[in-house]
């Protein structure tokens, strides 16, 4: 892998402990930072759902995002996920869902105007001061509230939506899902792949996270422009999780100029986290009968499950380890960071619980031997480079 040895190391190497915290967290807040996946909006509707008060995060929070984390992390640009389970599809209730959780974010921002701010393009990224304010950017999780109709794409980018992650856990109308063994399309179904050219018309991003590997492979040659994987890991480490980009789908994804955001949950970086969540799951299903268990019953057999068994937590050497593959196979140019926070549960990195924590990230890639240069593309400037192409391209056409 290259790595240069800069100035910046050789002071980090020569200075105390408390010098080097200082210029790690100068670096973090000085470089521009994007995370290309948040579950705020799913996380606060849950609340609502539950009848629960929805939390403030313009202030300290019970989730992994919130404002006050946000800026000691150095967070720039959030992409809150705009997320819709797999069944809305068939209950027909994506769209007023996706509608309504955009109506969330809005009014979050609209009542922080000195916290938050909409970001509608890569200009506006780009230009976003730090002075106290914390770029919210919006990407959907799973593309059922299309429903069949092009003219959406337009409809959903005008509302700010900058990406699209084609399906989710289910095989939906556009894609197969790499979660359902039932291969409806063989990738893309017809309708899927038109929806890719009208994408790149729009100028939104296309998200190769959870698609099965033929869906990706379509996806790559169709697209006029770089894709994203927005909260992916290397199926390296994790053998047999197809969630997970292989060594292959990522040269091709780096030849199309596309960058993988790395997801940091446990899941996606060890054997040992997915060992453990199949073992949990033979676990529970020894206790299946003719009746399917309730929700509280296999909550109840998953904390019995953990009581013998505790769940083995990543830490921050392994997602430095699956940035450091992605540079090995295909350079610098091609990663980024997609942490799926408040998506993936309990089962985040030690020393990357929540996003106040970028900065021991960076101090990882330093102690690694990364470049200033290098650790501002992986914390950003790849995913900007990607986004400004896709929106040049929508100019174009």
């Amino acid at each position: 892998m290259k790595k240069s040895l800069t100035f910046l190391i050789f002071l980090l190497l020569s200075c105390s402990e408390e010098e080097k915290s200082l210029q790690v967290e100068s670096l973090a807040q000085d470089s521009l930072i994007i995370d290309t996946h948040i579950d705020v909006p799913y996380r606060l509707w849950r609340q609502h759902e539950k009848g629960q008060n929805i939390e403030d995060i313009s202030k300290l929070s019970s989730g992994n995002f919130d404002y006050m984390r946000a800026m000691a992390g150095g967070l720039n640009i959030a992409f809150f996920s705009i997320y819709l389970p797999s069944e809305t599809e068939e209950l027909k209730t994506s769209f007023e869902m996706a509608n309504q959780l955009i109506d969330m974010v809005e009014d979050i921002v609209s009542l922080n105007p000195n916290k938050f701010y909409l970001v509608r393009s890569s200009q506006d990224a780009n230009n976003l001061s730090r002075e106290g304010i914390v770029g919210i950017a919006l990407g959907m999780e799973n593309g059922a509230p299309i429903q069949g109709d092009l003219k959406r794409v337009k409809l959903f980018h005008d509302r700010g939506i900058r990406y699209i992650t084609l399906t989710h856990s289910k095989s939906n109308h556009i894609s197969d899902s790499s979660y359902d063994d039932h291969i409806q399309w063989g990738g893309l179904s017809d309708f899927g792949k038109s929806l890719l050219v009208e994408m790149n018309n729009q100028g939104m991003m296309i998200d190769v996270s959870h698609v099965n590997d033929q869906a990706f492979y379509q996806a790559v040659e169709i697209s006029e422009t770089p894709v994203i994987a927005s909260h992916s890991s290397l199926r390296h480490f994790t053998p047999e999780f197809e969630r997970n980009i292989s060594d292959d789908m990522l040269l091709k994804l780096a030849q199309k100029g596309g960058v993988i955001q790395i997801n940091f949950g446990s899941d996606f970086l060890t054997l040992a986290s997915q060992e453990f969540r199949n073992n949990k799951k033979d676990f529970i299903l020894s206790f299946q009968t003719e009746r399917s268990l309730s929700s509280e019953e296999i909550l109840n057999l998953e904390k019995k499950f953990k009581i013998n068994n505790p769940y083995p937590f990543a830490d921050i050497s392994v997602v430095l380890d699956h940035i450091d593959r992605v540079v090995d196979l295909v350079g610098i140019d091609h990663v980024g960071i997609g942490s799926d926070f408040d998506g993936v549960g309990d089962t985040l990195p030690v020393g990357l619980k929540d996003v106040s924590m970028y900065p021991n990230l960076v101090r990882g890639l330093v102690n690694r031997g990364y470049s200033k240069l290098d650790i501002q593309k992986i914390l950003g400037k790849n995913l900007l480079r990607v986004w400004i192409e896709v929106e040049n391209y929508a100019k174009e056409h």
